[in-house]
């Protein structure tokens, strides 16, 4: 866990780059959830990239609003929203400023300090205790819920490629396939 711990940072530059791509990379990284010294670590195993006024299954489709408004912002910085009035979804802008993209992280294998389900992004939420006022929290400075780098023989090199879940009313946009998931280790 040490390791982990130590391990590199993400930047801005690794998430001010083409949100499909971001959301990819991602798996493998190391979430990390800093609550009054007891950390929470979770592997990334699941993410999803929504890019654009134009993908209709992303929140910024309908425009610039107060709840969205974030996306439209740094690389970097959370936009946590509620959907159905109960569930908690972290996503992390993607992109320059100006440009609304982010991608979901749908699913985590715990590594330390969870006891509860993370894979889905409710769940994760819930176990994690990240709600909409981490919105606007950057992960690239923050020292409470960032993102590691660290090569510990977890990683798997094989990723699969899904459409997105749950976003049927999207027509075309449905079935773009930039969900992606870690593969079995080997």
């Amino acid at each position: 866990m040490l390791k982990i711990l130590r391990g590199k940072k993400l930047g801005k530059s690794f998430f001010d780059r083409p949100t499909v791509r971001v959301a990819r990379e991602l798996l493998g990284k190391y979430l990390i959830v800093n609550q009054n010294e007891h950390f929470q670590i979770g592997q990334i195993i699941e993410t999803e990239a929504y890019v654009g006024e134009e993908d209709k299954a992303c929140h910024a489709w309908r425009g610039c609003t107060p709840r969205n408004k974030t996306m439209w912002g740094q690389a970097g910085v959370l936009y946590v929203y509620l959907i159905y009035g109960m569930y908690h979804c972290l996503n992390i802008v993607t992109e320059q400023a100006g440009f609304p993209a982010a991608v979901l992280i749908r699913g985590l294998e715990p590594i330390s300090g969870i006891s509860g389900e993370v894979n889905g992004p409710g769940k994760l939420c819930r176990e994690l205790g990240i709600t909409t006022k981490n919105t606007g929290v950057d992960i690239t400075e923050s020292n409470k819920i960032y993102i590691n780098d660290i090569d510990i023989g977890r990683k798997s090199k094989r990723v699969i490629v899904a459409e997105r879940v749950g976003v049927d009313y999207a027509g075309e946009w449905a079935r773009k396939k930039w969900r992606f998931l870690r593969g079995k280790t080997k």
